[in-house]
């Protein structure tokens, strides 16, 4: 039987998006209260509450309770106990305020159809020097299914917003070819 999660998952692991320098690149302490926007099957959510250990707390978030129920499945499989989930309708809620150390959006900033309220609004649940993290895909040269459907965003449009919303652009990474990421704080 399919599972769009676990498709989603085995994609995220390829090895051409690089995840341990990813996970490197973040930086992330013990304790630490980590947010995974967009979580799909939770690859990225169940390697965050590795690094978080048990004192930390990671909050998968998506718009589909097929992929929670999934992340909830392989989180208890796997005796992380730091793992909560949260359905969203649009919306962001469910989070505590002033609380979040890293909000982590990959491939879910082109899906945003208000980016610049959206990221005012997240605002609210970062602590003081709160990160976000926004990994997505670059339109390329060639024909592809990202470039076809629109599943891009330029890298410049991505600092431009945040900027705007209030957010001083940390640093770029450019080791994924195929995509932008960057680092932003309040």
């Amino acid at each position: 039987m399919f599972n769009r999660a676990e498709m989603l998952n085995k994609r995220a692991g390829k090895p051409e998006f690089k995840v341990n320098e990813v996970i490197k690149s973040l930086n992330i302490e013990k304790g630490s209260i980590v947010v995974d926007i967009g979580s799909g099957g939770g690859f990225y959510s169940m390697h965050f509450a590795a690094e978080t250990g048990l004192n930390g707390s990671v909050y998968a978030v998506d718009m589909n309770k097929k992929y929670l129920n999934y992340i909830e499945c392989q989180a208890e499989k796997s005796g992380l106990t730091n793992m909560k989930t949260i359905l969203v309708d649009g919306e962001l809620s469910g989070l505590p305020e002033n609380s979040c150390d890293l909000i982590f959006l990959r491939n879910s900033y082109h899906h945003i159809l208000k980016p610049d309220d959206y990221f005012l609004k997240l605002k609210r649940f970062l602590k003081i020097n709160g990160r976000v993290v926004i990994i997505d895909y670059k339109k390329t040269t060639k024909i592809t299914l990202i470039n076809l459907i629109g599943h891009y965003v330029k890298q410049k449009d991505i600092i431009n917003c945040m900027n705007k919303c209030g957010y001083k652009h940390l640093n770029s990474f450019d080791f994924i070819k195929k995509q932008s990421f960057n680092i932003f704080k309040i």
